[in-house]
């Protein structure tokens, strides 16, 4: 169930409104199936939402989405306690791994504690699909810009670093993240990254980018990188993803 390429989809999107359920799965999360390969039978993905406390009214939303959308659903769980025997062969027989937002400084911490930076690693490694939305986007870089601490953002620096680079997300919806992000570059606090507007992913394979998707019209990928004392933000132009 791999690609044999080491991918990941970070992103500011992947959920819509649904018809006759709360949420459905937008373009972004269907893209990143696609990037899986699986073909001949329902697609599967493991939705882990340690970020948001593993709300088990979420996940049945999620779980409703994905019978609308054909695919097969299941969920890891750390509260209260891990809900399989061993996790890594739980993910690993799914096509794609999507993190929910929250708390990224929750979730980096759990993680650690479960050990699920090192399956992650080789998760990815293995070619493993991997992605997620916010905080399940910015978990796979260096950091990026958060509001685990409070309202007033901060930024987070102890990434998986899966991906060499730092993350930007909800870029043109929340007023603090584009001045935060680029000053945390400006000043050392992060390095060179990547930002996201809402509905937008970037898409990388091994550590580099490939491009950008995007499942709404209008909105934009961002290159943000140091330049003398200042920053360079660069828009990237994302592939629009059939709707």
């Amino acid at each position: 169930m791999t690609t044999n390429l080491p991918t990941i989809i970070a992103t500011s999107g992947g959920f819509t409104q649904g018809r006759r359920s709360p949420i459905a799965y937008a373009p972004l999360i269907h893209y990143a199936i696609s990037r899986s390969g699986v073909v001949g039978r329902s697609p599967s993905i493991c939705h882990i939402s340690t970020a948001s406390g593993d709300q088990r009214y979420w996940q049945a939303n999620l779980d409703m989405a994905a019978k609308d959308a054909g695919i097969v659903c299941s969920h890891l769980n750390l509260f209260p306690m891990p809900n399989v025997d061993d996790i890594e062969s739980f993910l690993g027989d799914h096509h794609v791994i999507w993190v929910g937002g929250g708390s990224v400084a929750n979730l980096l911490a759990l993680w650690s504690l479960h050990g699920l930076d090192a399956i992650m690693k080789r998760l990815w490694l293995s070619g493993k699909v991997l992605g997620g939305v916010s905080a399940g986007s910015i978990c796979w870089h260096i950091g990026g810009t958060t509001d685990s601490f409070g309202p007033d953002l901060k930024v987070v620096n102890n990434g998986l670093g899966l991906i060499p680079y730092s993350n930007g997300v909800h870029y043109n919806s929340e007023l603090q993240r584009r001045p935060l992000f680029q000053d945390a570059i400006k000043s050392g606090m992060l390095p060179e990254g990547y930002a996201t507007d809402d509905g937008v992913g970037l898409v990388y394979v091994g550590t580099e980018l490939e491009g950008a998707v995007s499942e709404v019209d209008g909105r934009f990928a961002y290159s943000v990188r140091p330049s003398g004392s200042d920053v360079v933000e660069e828009p990237i132009e994302p592939v629009a993803l059939a709707r």
